[in-house]
């Protein structure tokens, strides 16, 4: 594959016979993100000429935007990969050590500078699923009785070391958080005001123990680029940002969908074949057999198919249907139970809720399908053996088998879209995992039973 003509030239820079400050030179001129995609280009000793090249403040910003940082920094000199460290942003840096190795990790983090430790350790001390654990130290941070002419020379002294500063949180005193203020509201004040009447109270908050999926649909809905974290006391320890939040919530997108379509584990490009297939096969198979019995539950109808084929073209509009009610009342209630605090009161209400939507919302398109499908009847004449005369009366039937089957079966799916995983959940699965690829199987058995069950017992006077 061609790379990318920057890729190439950022490779020609570091791989020419120049000297180092005019290397640099050439380097400052390209975004780090692209530095960052020509590292798995070069050789090892490239990549110890561009270490050489650029100082650690510069390639700390390289490192943030590779993927695989960890394998980078794990193949440094402790002594230099705790220099990097301490220059990156820290919850970027938490993220590198925690996937090295466990005695390289901690071997990294003691040779860290004091301040750098002490935030990577802060935020290693929350859990994975709170918000904690995405915080970063990099924000600003005045005093309320502050002027402004005092929290500019705050502002400027600590934008040395922290670059989120179009939005400037407030404490008192004791270094409780009091609220938050616009950088371009600081710039237009007087120098003499007081901060007083500048910054805004009611600026949201989250505490670093709040679960991640319980609140980050809340931040969303803000629109900040940047919400304090507070700790048990309300003191200001954090930070979260809207770039950290879209990361997270595209991770569990993506979980998300492995886990609806049965991918145990990450599968990507760096994924071998072999691995793959193991990871895919196993539910294929289980698939297979269960459609197997879908083509004998249609096997068991033939006669109605034999004698009234019009069934077969509405066969897989009932299908869909049913999947697609099953679909999302699937996702719902995964999304639901996903819930740490969820109890049984709250399973028994999702049961009832989804029940109801499912019955209502196959009445509608019952009623939709039985009139569009009387239209094509009365339209069309088609589809019927010579065996069975036409008439006005057969379409009705016909019309009220679809419209039936469309209201049973999606009602029926919904039911069993929230049952099956309701139902792993109980015993301890993962209810993604375990229902996702079972869930179109299943309610395809049960659209076919209904449709051609209640055609072999309205039709049977024709077919025996």
């Amino acid at each position: 594959m061609e790379l990318d003509i920057k890729i190439q030239k950022i490779i020609e820079i570091i791989r020419s016979k120049h000297s180092l400050k005019w290397k640099k030179d050439q380097l400052s001129d390209y975004h780090e993100n692209d530095i960052a995609d020509a590292i798995p280009h070069l050789s090892e000793e490239e990549k110890n000429t561009l270490y050489k090249i650029l100082d650690k403040d510069d390639f700390s910003e390289v490192v943030s935007y590779i993927d695989d940082a960890d394998e980078l920094i794990g193949n440094l000199d402790e002594e230099k990969a705790a220099d990097i460290l301490e220059e990156m942003d820290s919850d970027d840096a938490v993220d590198i050590l925690e996937n090295l190795d466990e005695e390289k990790g901690k071997s990294i983090l003691s040779k860290m500078d004091k301040e750098s430790r002490e935030d990577a350790e802060l935020i290693l001390s929350y859990d994975e699923d709170e918000i904690g654990r995405l915080m970063t130290t990099n924000f600003i941070v005045i005093n309320k009785d502050d002027d402004v002419s005092k929290a500019m020379k705050e502002l400027i002294k600590q934008s040395g070391d922290n670059d989120n500063i179009s939005t400037i949180f407030v404490v008192d005193e004791n270094e409780k958080y009091t609220g938050a203020l616009d950088l371009k509201d600081l710039i237009r004040a007087r120098k003499n005001s007081s901060l007083q009447d500048l910054f805004v109270l009611n600026y949201p908050s989250v505490s670093a123990n709040d679960k991640i999926s319980e609140v980050y649909q809340d931040i969303i809905d803000y629109g900040e680029d940047i919400i304090p974290v507070v700790d048990q006391d309300n003191k200001l320890i954090g930070a979260i940002t809207a770039h950290d939040l879209v990361e997270v919530v595209g991770d569990e997108m993506s979980d998300d969908y492995e886990k609806f379509a049965a991918l145990n584990g990450n599968i990507d490009l760096d994924s071998t074949v072999w691995t793959s297939i193991k990871k895919r096969a196993p539910w294929l198979i289980i698939l297979l057999f269960l459609g197997f019995l879908v083509s004998l539950f249609i096997q068991t109808f033939s006669v109605v198919i034999a004698s009234l084929t019009t069934l077969v073209f509405f066969q897989s509009t009932v299908l869909d249907m049913a999947g697609n009610s099953g679909t999302q009342s699937l996702a719902v209630t995964v999304r639901v139970l996903s819930d740490p605090d969820v109890d049984r009161k709250m399973i028994l209400k999702l049961i009832g809720k989804e029940s109801a939507v499912g019955l209502i919302n196959g009445l509608l398109l019952g009623v939709i399908g039985f009139l569009s499908s009387l239209l094509y009847f009365v339209i069309f004449k088609v589809g019927i053996s010579s065996e069975v005369s036409y008439s006005l009366s057969l379409s009705l039937e016909l019309a009220g088998i679809i419209g039936l089957s469309l209201f049973a079966s999606m009602a029926l799916s919904s039911l069993i879209g929230t049952l099956i995983p309701v139902f792993f959940f109980s015993i301890k699965i993962d209810p993604a995992v375990a229902s996702g690829p079972l869930i179109t199987t299943v309610n395809d058995l049960v659209a076919v039973f209904v449709y051609y069950g209640l055609s072999y017992l309205l039709f049977i006077s024709f077919i025996i």
